[in-house]
């Protein structure tokens, strides 16, 4: 029964199933979440902070089970990573639409790039942090490049 919780929460209730690029769609997911969490806390930063490590640990918890479940390191059915790298992006945000579509973008570049130390993390951690490490870096990268680009527009 844990395992089932585990691998749906890793996969997003089945978003992992997603035919073409699952990880697109798992960041898609999450989307919404940045200016829901936002005006659920009214902008307060630690609220939101809290909701985004809940999301972090039940990620890293759930991604280390469907690993074993699933049968490969990082399956690629695995997309509580992007959601956990989503989340932690608008930390760094405002709460509106026009930051999560670039929180998107972003998020998703930087997740394919894997710039230092994501993919030091991505190949020498293993097991659920190793999972969801490297989306943390890019949502922390894509999170302050966002900010930086929505003091310039």
């Amino acid at each position: 029964m844990l395992q089932t919780v585990a691998v749906a929460i890793a996969t997003v209730a089945g978003v992992g199933r997603f035919p073409v690029a699952p990880g697109t769609a798992g960041s898609l997911v999450a989307v919404p979440l940045l200016p829901a969490l936002a005006g659920l806390y009214g902008g307060s930063p630690l609220g939101y902070v809290v909701v985004v490590t809940g999301i972090v640990l039940t990620g890293i918890w759930s991604a280390g089970v469907a690993e074993d479940v699933l049968g490969g390191a990082d399956h690629s059915r695995i997309v509580i990573d992007e959601v956990s790298g989503m989340v932690t992006a608008g930390i760094f945000l405002p709460g509106t639409w026009a930051a999560a579509a670039l929180a998107f973008v972003l998020f998703r570049i930087l997740d394919v790039l894997k710039p230092f130390p994501a993919g030091l993390i991505d190949g020498r951690v293993h097991g659920g942090l190793g999972v969801v490490g490297d989306d943390l870096v890019a949502g922390v990268y894509a999170g302050l490049l966002g900010r930086a680009v929505l003091a310039v527009v």
